[in-house]
């Protein structure tokens, strides 16, 4: 009896849009020495046959679509009918081309103000609002964007967003920023360690600025993707390094092969597509590819 055994693959993005383009697909026999190699076609699902199906249906597959991150996890195939298998992919940040952002005057309210207000960020001096972020690469746009929604979506009990205490920008990277907060931030956040908000964290892979004593570092307690905020105080100056966490999450919630990540720092169009995907989050601008 020959193999019966069929397998629907349909690739989505994150936002819920078919993958167009050409994907090489591979399927291992787990314990036999057997090998299928497909290709599914742009826009649709694909049914790949002739495949061995339950007791001795399990395959690992590898999706390598050429804008998105490889995939690799184990699949059992159905000993009748169809084995559908529906992914979604993340987008490989070397294959974006540009971030596609809205107008100065459709960003967040916290995003503006603190632009506005925010004219001596390192490298960018004497620029600030919509010329600010007009200046910046895709990579800062990206994670400016990233951190903000996130911020924005991070309540306290008296009814204030993490957002809400921004008040200057000092130095935007791409997977984090420097901004300067009031004393209450700090407390906020720490108060909000016993209601389950954040968490006390580790501050010794963030920078206190010279002049500066570390005061603390607290995260959201996200599986993946959370808010960190790491404080420091000289006299009755704060500032915050904010950044958030991808902890893995690409890895997991998108079945990334590991090896297409080993070394990888936090990239902040992963982050992007972590928001959308596993927190439901809207970052507000797209990748484009």
């Amino acid at each position: 009896m020959g193999n019966t055994g069929k397998l629907r693959v349909s690739l989505t993005d994150v936002r819920n849009q078919r993958i167009r383009e050409d994907v090489d697909v591979i399927l291992r026999h787990r314990t036999l020495t057997e090998t299928k190699k497909a290709q599914l076609k742009p826009g649709a699902a694909s049914t790949i046959t002739n495949l061995r199906a339950r007791p001795q249906g399990v395959y690992q597959i590898f999706i390598d679509p050429p804008s998105y991150q490889p995939i690799s996890q184990f699949i059992e195939i159905r000993s009748k009918g169809v084995t559908p298998l529906d992914l979604v992919c993340a987008i490989d940040p070397k294959k974006v081309q540009r971030v596609d952002l809205p107008m100065f005057s459709d960003l967040l309210e916290d995003a503006r103000r603190t632009l506005e207000a925010s004219d001596g960020v390192l490298g960018f001096e004497g620029f600030s609002g919509a010329g600010l972020l007009s200046r910046l690469d895709f990579i800062r746009q990206a994670g400016f964007m990233n951190i903000i929604a996130k911020s924005t979506q991070t309540v306290f009990a008296n009814g204030r967003s993490v957002a809400s205490y921004f008040q200057k920008l000092l130095e935007l990277r791409g997977d984090r920023f420097f901004v300067t907060v009031p004393h209450e931030l700090r407390e906020e956040t720490k108060n909000s360690v016993q209601g389950g908000l954040f968490e006390k964290a580790s501050a010794i892979l963030h920078h206190i600025p010279e002049g500066f004593e570390e005061a603390g570092s607290f995260k959201t307690q996200d599986r993946y993707g959370n808010l960190q905020l790491t404080f420091s105080v000289r006299e009755n100056q704060w500032c915050a390094d904010v950044d958030i966490d991808d902890a893995g999450g690409i890895e997991h919630v998108f079945q990334v092969l590991r090896n297409a990540l080993t070394g990888s720092p936090t990239h902040p169009y992963n982050i992007h597509q972590l928001l959308l995907q596993h927190q439901k989050l809207e970052p507000g601008y797209d990748l484009v590819i």
